[in-house]
């Protein structure tokens, strides 16, 4: 999805990777130009390339269109959406429609960090934003956790960017204290973290991959390329080289490059 600059109350830009726009003509129609474009890639070279939808989002209504459109008419595999729409996270109730229908069709919903630093002065008032897009992957795998979107909406295949941010780190420390502020939980936050799936994408960092796979198992980190930003500082060999290099046991590795991708997006191994 191509880059651009939205400008929030105040005057401030935000990065974002999505066709989002208050006004909902503006949306959608960034929403259809990506997702045709998108469209005819995978026409052209259906082996190589599979697509998800981009929504006009904040709107729902046009979002749900969009997304028929994309999956039904433009055979699209799946959903992708920021982790924020204009600084309010994508899993909050107004969104749950478009939860509620990809659940329907048992789809991919793909989350990607929108690049706001969490909109916390303390990351961009810094200029931490390198950090701040790991604490957006955190911070939506954190809220989809507490508002249970995996149990009300199980058919949903989650994808989260970037080795899960923190997430590997903190599923200990969610299991002993998250239960103080969500005594309701339905099972241990760390059980629901491991239904979700992540890509590989770590600038390189062995510490990074190992914990992920100690965490999350090998069964669920998908490669990931991060085109085009990773490309300013690594070859595709090496974004995916770390892989086989980090030592890892080499069915795991295996089965991370070349198995669960294929097996999640129902295709076959070589295709997508």
């Amino acid at each position: 999805m191509p880059c651009r600059a939205l400008r929030e109350p105040g005057g401030k830009a935000c990065g974002t990777t999505a066709p989002y726009a208050r006004r909902e003509e503006d949306a959608e129609k960034a929403a259809h130009a990506i997702n045709d474009g998108y469209a005819e890639l995978t026409r052209r070279y259906p082996d190589r390339f599979l697509a998800h939808v981009s929504l006009p989002l904040p709107h729902i209504d046009a979002s749900l269109a969009e997304m028929r459109r994309g999956m039904d008419e433009l055979g699209m595999c799946g959903v992708a959406m920021n982790c924020s729409v204009f600084n309010r996270s994508t899993a909050e109730q107004e969104f749950e429609p478009l939860y509620a229908e990809i659940d329907q069709r048992g789809a991919i919903l793909d989350f990607h960090p929108r690049g706001n630093g969490i909109c916390s002065p303390m990351v961009n008032d810094y200029g931490l934003g390198a950090a701040g897009t790991l604490m957006e992957d955190t911070v939506i795998a954190l809220h989809l956790i507490v508002r249970q979107i995996p149990h009300r909406f199980p058919n949903i295949r989650v994808i989260i960017s970037h080795l899960g941010g923190m997430m590997p780190v903190v599923l200990n420390r969610l299991d002993h204290q998250l239960r103080f502020g969500h005594p309701n939980l339905p099972e241990p936050p760390s059980v629901t973290a491991r239904r979700f799936y992540y890509d590989t994408v770590g600038h390189g960092s062995d510490a990074a991959l190992l914990c992920a796979w100690k965490a999350f198992g090998a069964g669920h980190l998908l490669p990931g390329s991060d085109w085009p930003v990773l490309l300013i500082d690594e070859s595709y060999s090496e974004t995916f080289g770390y892989i086989r290099d980090v030592g890892l046991p080499s069915p795991d590795v295996e089965q991370i490059l070349e198995s669960n991708a294929p097996a999640l997006f129902n295709v076959r191994a070589g295709v997508g």
